[in-house]
């Protein structure tokens, strides 16, 4: 029995973990304050139209206060040429009460993973970066192995797992593998997306163009998830969820496009994959929302005419076995 397309979501949650190299805390502190309090509203949404997703988290947030994070480090710490991309580093500079709330989560975590429908991922506990020069293979398998006992603590099983700004080492997802991870969502197959450890303008320009502009088709056949021997399944994101536009041509252009890829996934049986961070909604927040429920309210209305299932990555996974 052939299986009707599916709508995936990945969500990587990381708050200030996830771009402390580049911008200021203390600018932030409203911007990430919002994202705590949009991140209930989504699940609202999510559960009211019956979305499934997953939610890629920074192994961080599940501490409950500095303390804990200290106790925590790994025993090998990620050894970057550029010592600015250190979370451990990071954390010791802005170790203050007054910064909990964005550094820790552990509530917001056991909320997703106790609401239906939500897996809980990994992306990695240091919001680790595998293409950074000389990190090394054992700092990475020390950090996930990290992410995956604080999750365990909370009752919770990684299996899916999604590598911070996309940096995917194929020579990591052995590791990965070993340590139980069946999943890993990969990046489309666009030359803008080849190294995601480099920011060139052309790649820049690209990826914008991308999200309001027809650049390529972005579903892709269920058959093309093929399991390969001692190795998580890769599943190919399709498109960026960007933040909301000043500018409502663009807002429009960037809505049209992806609903319009969803329509040709459903109507073809194929996967699309749909991934922002929760922090993109934190500059507009309303707006925001509004955005999600109109994706959503055309997603309810493929399911009705083609069947179109929402699935979170290892739903996606399950259905191939």
């Amino acid at each position: 029995m052939k299986n009707s397309g599916a709508f995936v979501i990945s969500l990587d949650f990381e708050l200030i973990w996830g771009v402390f190299d580049t911008v200021s805390i203390d600018h932030k502190l409203e911007y990430f304050l919002n994202t705590r309090n949009v991140i209930p509203k989504i699940l609202d949404l999510f559960g009211q139209e019956n979305i499934h997703a997953t939610w890629a988290s920074v192994g961080m947030l599940f501490n409950k206060n500095w303390q804990e994070w200290r106790h925590n480090k790994p025993a090998n710490l990620p050894n970057y040429n550029n010592s600015n991309l250190s979370s451990y580093n990071f954390g010791e500079t802005i170790g203050l009460t007054k910064y909990n709330k964005l550094c820790f989560a552990p509530e917001l975590i056991k909320i997703i993973n106790q609401s239906k429908g939500q897996e809980i991922a990994t992306h990695t506990y240091s919001h680790y970066y595998c293409l950074e020069k000389t990190q090394e293979v054992r700092d990475f398998g020390d950090d996930l192995e990290k992410a995956i006992s604080v999750s365990c603590d909370m009752g919770i099983e990684l299996k899916s797992l999604v590598f911070p700004r996309n940096q995917i080492r194929k020579d990591y997802l052995k590791i990965c593998y070993d340590l139980g991870i069946e999943n890993v969502r990969s990046n489309p197959k666009s030359w803008y997306w080849d190294d995601t450890s480099k920011s060139g303008l052309s790649s820049k320009i690209a990826r914008t163009a991308d999200a309001y502009i027809n650049l390529g088709k972005k579903s892709y056949p269920i058959s093309e998830l093929v399991k390969l021997e001692n190795s998580p399944l890769e599943q190919k994101a399709s498109r960026f969820l960007r933040p909301v536009e000043g500018n409502a041509i663009l807002r429009k252009l960037k809505l049209d496009r992806i609903k319009s890829e969803m329509t040709i996934a459903a109507k073809s049986d194929e996967v699309y994959h749909l991934w922002w961070h929760p922090h993109n909604f934190g500059e507009k927040p309303v707006e925001s929302l509004i955005d999600l429920s109109n994706i959503i309210k055309h997603y309810k209305f493929l399911e009705a005419k083609y069947g179109f299932r929402s699935l979170n990555m290892l739903e996606l996974a399950r259905t191939i076995i």
